[in-house]
């Protein structure tokens, strides 16, 4: 199970909104490459990024804030926010992120989806933001009428290497995370599912080791990490223990 910090990039700064409401966001961290730098020095594996200011436009807003990411830290970056063509994916694979997320084009153009899983193997993860059990768009700003599942079963065998499922109702509320919708979406495809929005405490990572969520690739935590709610010694160590056990 791997433990994904998230960094949401907002005018250059490390944000986190309240379901996904760039008017409801708090600034945690004015310096992401300091705060990547410090989840690195914490001991995560994985950094999970968000061009939010880029989800709304479509294009890639907060670059040079990424790319002080990836020269700050070792560890592998997965980048979502506005990565809706192949010139795009190529460019960021090309400065170094690990793995990209496409979301709003996984709904609108599913082949470049298929294409860029085939031309980059285990690099390029969708994004499926669900609203009461609908994908989400743009930055969330719009819900299609398409099921996460039906969308999720467009990528069966197209090579993609993790869907990362948010629940929008939970997302930077603390609630938890809605694993009951995530577990039921990973039981019926074959792509590696990661659970992600609302992430509270340290029960969430309990609940994240338990044989019924083993399908799970991982869970990503935001808020909970910037308040001080989850204290990351503790969930990292759950999880090396949970390995060394299995």
């Amino acid at each position: 199970m791997i433990l994904f910090p998230a960094i949401d990039l907002k005018e250059g700064l490390a944000v986190r909104l309240e379901q996904g409401d760039m008017a409801r966001a708090t600034i945690f961290n004015r310096d992401p490459a300091a705060q990547a730098h410090t989840f690195e020095e914490q001991g995560f594996k994985y950094l999970h990024i968000v061009d939010l200011d880029g989800a709304f436009a479509g294009k890639p807003v907060n670059a040079a804030a990424v790319e002080r990411i990836l020269e700050s830290v070792a560890i592998p970056v997965q980048l979502g926010g506005g990565i809706r063509d192949m010139a795009t994916i190529e460019g960021w694979l090309g400065k170094g992120v690990n793995r990209v997320i496409i979301g709003t084009a996984a709904v609108r153009d599913p082949e470049l989806v298929k294409s860029a899983a085939r031309a980059f193997a285990g690099r390029v993860a969708v994004g499926l933001d669900a609203r009461d059990g609908k994908v989400a768009v743009q930055g969330w700003a719009e819900t299609s009428e398409i099921a996460a599942l039906d969308i999720a079963r467009r990528f069966e065998d197209a090579g993609v290497a993790a869907i990362i499922f948010t629940d929008i109702a939970r997302d930077g509320l603390l609630k938890g995370l809605n694993l009951d919708a995530t577990i039921a979406l990973a039981d019926q495809i074959s792509i590696p599912v990661i659970a992600s929005g609302g992430l509270a405490s340290i029960e969430d990572v309990k609940a994240m080791l338990t044989p019924r969520a083993g399908k799970l690739e991982g869970a990503i935590a935001g808020r909970a990490l910037y308040d001080g709610r989850l204290d990351p010694a503790a969930a990292l160590t759950l999880i090396r223990n949970a390995r060394a056990a299995a």
